[in-house]
């Protein structure tokens, strides 16, 4: 599997300031020495941490992909057709929610997500859906062109150590393996740790995990080089 670190929280606490450090851009770089094979960052609607700035610099300064998290909106598909990141990674989005609550509801908005992604698509940026582990979902996702879909991990992450673990890890398998033999590559994400990661290997042929902030929590104690190392060796 590839790590993909997200860098959206040391633009959190960059802002809480309001100055120009700690820099993202630094993050990226220590990332991509580090292992991370792709870096991932959520350009929100709110711009509540990583700004239009970051993204463009982003595009031009990192060495390996950059993956644009983003919603269904006009002005953050126009900055994706003018940067063409590597790919993006469509998500739902509310305002006064903390992180991502759910997957993208791709079989209830089936003729809009299909329209906002065809753009995207025609420009060559590879595309991903963000989805919680459905077949509902997978199903849909398969028919609107994306290459990808992206697990929402987040129940699995909740319940770990819980009795209920079994069950959503059991999702998150069988979906997996419903949109691989669909033709869907299949990323993963949201609440994975350095505890609850290991369990990501029973998952065949899951190409990227897509982490943030864990490693960005770790880094504040250990610093990042180490913290994406330790990741990296622990999904390889």
């Amino acid at each position: 599997m590839l790590l993909g670190v997200n860098i959206d929280h040391i633009a959190t606490l960059r802002n809480a300031r309001g100055g120009i450090e700690p820099s993202v851009i630094k993050g990226a770089e220590i990332a991509e020495e580090n292992g991370a094979t792709s870096i991932t960052t959520h350009l929100r609607e709110d711009r509540r941490h990583i700004k239009d700035e970051d993204v463009y610099t982003l595009i031009n300064s990192i060495k390996t992909k950059l993956n644009l998290e983003m919603a269904m909106a006009d002005d953050i598909q126009k900055i994706a057709l003018d940067i063409k990141p590597h790919s993006i990674c469509l998500v739902p989005e509310k305002r006064q929610e903390i992180t991502t609550e759910g997957g993208l509801d791709v079989a209830g908005q089936f003729n809009k997500v299909t329209e906002f992604i065809k753009p995207l698509l025609d420009a060559g940026i590879i595309v991903s859906l963000f989805i919680d582990p459905d077949e509902e979902q997978v199903k849909a996702s398969a028919k609107t062109g994306a290459q990808f879909i992206e697990m929402h991990t987040g129940a699995y992450a909740e319940c770990f150590g819980y009795k209920e673990e079994e069950e959503e890890f059991q999702k998150l398998k069988k979906s997996a393996e419903l949109a691989q033999s669909l033709g869907l590559k299949v990323n993963a994400g949201h609440g994975l740790n350095y505890e609850n990661v290991h369990r990501m290997h029973e998952i065949e042929g899951l190409y990227e995990l897509n982490i943030g902030h864990s490693i960005i929590s770790r880094a504040v104690f250990t610093g990042l080089p180490e913290a994406v190392k330790k990741m990296k060796d622990l999904i390889k």
